[in-house]
């Protein structure tokens, strides 16, 4: 696979910026990637604890995509979108994304494995093959996989300088101080529950700025977000 440049936007470790700013990419797989020499700054090789900064510009060498030894399932997919390079789907409330533990299958890949006829990116590794970004479980909405390597790297790009967004609707118990505002707070996984993201210090965790707005509030009705 092709090499490509990532030019960072925040500080801290270089696991966690790298994960980060390949929307898709864990932890784990970033960690992989460093401590096999596929990440380098200024010609030489990122270490996993090396301190990243804004501006600093990485090429990166994606390993080769590994043979996939998932089960396609047919099981019915609401296509909102679909062309040679991507596919955007609604994905239901309870449908997980990809197979972890206590969710061998019956998640989004497998079914994407099946209407795609195994189509699908490899970048993020053999259980989540043209994952881009993800959705909880229990939240439904639009979610792009990427048929191809080229479109996984130009989908992650546009994730990380935010030409491409995700906007949600979400009905909120209680009020608002204000009608607008934005949240900025890193977040990683919790440190006792693995299966929760909690907010963490600055540098070891995902960058996460969520701008809200109201609009609608009701009497008796919660407002909506």
């Amino acid at each position: 696979m092709e090499c490509f440049s990532l030019t960072i936007s925040q500080s801290g470790r270089a696991d966690a910026v790298l994960s980060a700013s390949v929307d898709g990419l864990t932890r784990s797989a970033a960690q992989r990637w460093l401590e096999e020499g596929r990440v380098t700054l200024a010609g030489q090789p990122v270490k996993k604890n090396t301190r990243l900064s804004p501006g600093d510009t990485l090429t990166v060498y994606p390993p080769e995509a590994e043979e996939i030894d998932l089960i396609p399932q047919d099981i019915p997919l609401d296509v909102v979108y679909e062309d040679g390079d991507v596919i955007v789907v609604n994905k239901p409330v309870g449908m997980v994304v990809h197979p972890a533990p206590g969710h061998p299958d019956g998640t989004l890949v497998n079914a994407l494995l099946h209407h795609c006829q195994a189509s699908l990116s490899g970048i993020n590794g053999q259980l989540r093959p043209g994952i881009v970004h993800r959705i909880d479980r229990d939240t439904s909405g639009l979610l792009i996989a990427a048929k191809n390597d080229r479109a996984h790297l130009a989908l992650a790009q546009q994730l990380q300088d935010h030409s491409l967004f995700r906007l949600y609707h979400a009905v909120a118990v209680g009020g608002f101080r204000e009608e607008r505002g934005t949240v900025n707070a890193p977040i990683a996984r919790h440190p006792t529950d693995r299966k929760r993201m909690a907010v963490c210090r600055p540098g070891e965790g995902r960058e996460a700025v969520t701008h809200y707005q109201v609009v609608d509030s009701r009497g008796g009705i919660p407002p909506y977000a």
